[in-house]
């Protein structure tokens, strides 16, 4: 034991005995988790050897908290921020839709999302070793995260490969997909007929980007801009992960910040744009009806949910690199804020720039239809007397358009269908709700086409889209290296190295021609259903399996302070309940949904909805059903004992003697973590108690009896 520690220096001034004990607990051998008081399923009485080790177990750690709390909003914050919640806001309600999002922000986000900072804090591993180490039979619940992490690697860098590709084709002017290429035909030249029917955003993304087949079943081979856009997106993620967070934190400084640096730009130039009042107007107009429809609370906990990236393993996995007694509590609310803030800023900045895009198309159909009902007057189909006398066609507004459009549709009701005019009203304009790939590579991309300076505005958007992407993807690989690198002695930089080369080959079969869709098959099943199980599972492990009240003493041990009461509640009953009902609600939804995918018919120039063949409906719940198949394999394997509980050594371990009553923990009184101390309240200045242990009603006797069996200090 170092010279200059607290037992040394004790012994030295010969102080109480009992205060040198307390002292001693706080440097037990480590031991295997087996016997320590998290463990539940850990076979009792067995003499497990002694064995000391330094206080720093060598364990990686971040160079300072800020490096710590980027990384942890980079991993949060990501591209469902930008293209995901904008498109829910605007579809349950506009700013109606926040109340029921910030409420469950409240009360299972933040929750869920301090009891991860918090068991990877702890235990100090990834999400394998942190649920073998709580209870083995559930051991399958980091394997499933870890399963669940490598499906949705594989094609959230498909996405940042897609912006790669659009980044690269910004540095140009015009930009590509500002007009639809002209096909020449001897010496007639006519513009592109899939372009003409669609648009030329459209055309771009469908036909030049991914050059996209009519169904899933039409394979079309490699598209090789997106293979070699995709092996540039690994080898950037492999270069930032490949030393851990030695590597991946310096990482973060850029891809967590800048994205917030582009939005502000955004935003500011946005609210100089005509119209763009009108779409943040469009947004923040709640609709309060809306609140009452139990779809608008479905969606907005299952984005809540993915917002904080719950379940992952990367939260875990970035937590247990912190110190021991960092404050965890203020980390979950401080970036579940952040998270929730970035998210508006992101919504505000979407809809100022469709809200422009919406008074240019609005604009763009007045004249088309002014010009249909001029030709209507020269060919004496309409007459002139239902023209408002002050309409002045060579500057016709939208009110003026709206005028008129009424009348000839009430004085021709019978054969105005015939005409085909169109009520050119914003508000429908503003209707059309887009997400995700539609929301970035079709509708952002029409508007920037209209920026003054757009190749600038473009290569700012993807290089955003980008980090924000990376700092997603570092904490999902984050989620799957951890783990591996915990359980087992592996060369760090030559096994990231191997997963990144192992995806990028699995990978291929996102950048085929009908390679999008199976993106939308991955990101609709891979995730979201065994996600909510691991969560569920977490939360009951630790709220049900080891007990809250344990849990929360061991945070007061650990903390210094005793956290809210109401964390005792939400993480009993209301998480539980919420997530209960949330998973039923995706079951049901899932069931009564035809499973399909929105595929792009070229002879058409638009999406088609089509079902699944049966190969590839086998595939959706196969992917289900792998990513939840640990969970009961493990529970049984090890309820046999067919399978190994994982009984490696752990960096928090515990003396044996030292828990013999900890289950008399669970027999208190509940009025103890109920009446106690308010959070942030000083500790105790007698003898602090061992984390993770709370025997009850120990007298120093007792102390000194288990003093007996500790091995004594080196000076």
């Amino acid at each position: 034991m170092p010279k200059n520690s607290k037992v040394t220096q004790r012994e030295q001034s010969h102080e109480h005995v009992t205060e040198s004990v307390a002292d001693l607990l706080a440097h037990e051998e480590p031991l295997d988790y087996k016997s320590s008081s998290l463990n539940v399923g850990g076979a009792a009485g067995k003499k497990v050897p002694q064995i000391e080790v330094p206080e720093n177990d060598g364990r990686p750690a971040w160079n300072s908290k800020l490096q710590y709390i980027l990384a942890q909003v980079g991993f949060s914050v990501g591209l469902g921020n930008v293209w995901r919640f904008p498109y829910l806001c605007q579809k349950n309600g506009g700013g109606a839709y926040l109340v029921p999002y910030f409420i469950l922000l409240l009360i299972i986000g933040i929750p869920l999302f301090f009891l991860e900072l918090a068991v990877g804090q702890k235990i100090r591993r990834g999400s394998i070793g942190v649920w073998n180490y709580v209870c083995p039979r559930l051991g399958g619940i980091g394997m499933s995260s870890l399963m669940v992490c490598g499906f949705v690697g594989l094609y959230y860098n498909v996405i940042i490969g897609w912006s790669i590709f659009y980044f690269f084709q910004s540095f140009q002017y015009p930009l590509p997909w500002s007009d639809c290429p002209i096909r020449k035909n001897g010496t007639l030249a006519i513009v592109e007929p899939e372009c003409d029917k669609s648009s030329a955003t459209t055309y771009f993304w469908y036909r030049q980007t991914l050059n996209t087949t009519s169904t899933i079943a039409e394979s079309g081979g490699l598209n090789i801009k997106m293979t070699l856009s995709l092996l540039v997106a690994w080898i950037i993620v492999c270069l930032a992960v490949i030393k851990g967070i030695a590597s991946s934190g310096k990482v973060m400084y850029f891809s967590s910040l800048f994205p917030y640096v582009v939005l502000f730009c955004f935003l500011v130039r946005g609210l100089m744009l005509k119209g763009s009042v009108d779409g943040i107007a469009h947004m923040f107009t709640p609709k309060l009806e809306k609140m009452l429809e139990p779809q608008v609370w479905r969606e907005a906990a299952t984005q809540v949910f993915f917002a904080l990236g719950l379940g992952f393993g990367g939260v875990i996995a970035f937590s247990s690199y912190n110190k021991i007694d960092n404050n965890c509590h203020f980390d979950a609310v401080l970036v579940s804020v952040i998270n929730f803030l970035t998210s508006i800023l992101a919504t505000l900045v979407v809809f100022a720039v469709l809200g422009f895009k919406a008074n240019i198309m609005n604009e763009k159909c007045v004249v088309e239809n002014a010009e249909k009902i001029l030709g209507y007057l020269n060919s004496n189909v309409l007459s002139h007397d239902l023209i408002p006398p002050h309409v002045n066609f060579s500057h016709l507004t939208t009110a003026d358009y709206a005028e008129m459009y009424g009348v000839i549709k009430t004085v021709k009701e019978d054969s105005f269908p015939q005409l085909g005019l169109e009520p050119c009203v914003l508000e429908d304009e503003l209707n059309k709700a887009v997400q995700g790939t539609g929301l970035a590579f079709i509708a952002f991309t029409e508007a920037m086409t209209h920026f003054p300076a757009s190749p600038f505005w473009s290569v700012m958007f993807f290089f955003m889209l980008i980090n924000l992407g990376l700092g997603s993807m570092i904490g999902t690989m984050t989620g799957i290296t951890t783990p591996v690198l915990d359980a087992y002695k592996v060369q760090k930089e030559l096994f990231t190295v191997c997963c990144c080369i192992i995806a990028f080959l699995c990978g291929l079969l996102f950048v085929q021609r009908s390679g999008n869709y199976f993106v939308t098959m991955f990101d609709d099943y891979s995730a979201g259903l065994p996600l909510t199980v691991v969560v569920i599972l977490e939360n009951l492990s630790v709220a049900w399996i080891y007990g809250t009240k344990r849990f929360m003493q061991d945070l007061e041990d650990m903390l210094g302070f005793r956290p809210y009461i109401i964390y005792f509640y939400l993480w009993k009953y209301v998480s539980p309940f919420c997530l209960i009902v949330l998973i039923s609600a995706t079951v049901i939804e899932m069931a009564i949904s035809p499973p399909g995918y929105n595929a792009w018919v070229q002879e058409l120039a638009q999406e088609r909805f089509q079902s699944y063949p049966p190969w590839a409906l086998a595939m959706c719940f196969a992917l289900i059903a792998v990513a939840m198949l640990p969970l009961p394999v493990v529970f049984i394997a090890r309820h046999f004992n067919l399978m190994s509980d994982g009984s490696n050594k752990l960096s928090v371990s515990y003396h044996k003697s030292m828990m013999k009553d900890i289950s008399n923990l669970e027999e208190q009184d509940e009025a103890r973590f109920i009446l106690g101390g308010k959070p942030g309240e000083a500790p105790s200045s007698g003898p602090a108690r061992k984390p993770f242990l709370t025997p009850g009603g120990n007298k120093p006797m007792d102390s000194l009896n288990t003093l007996i069996s500790v091995s004594p200090p080196k000076s």
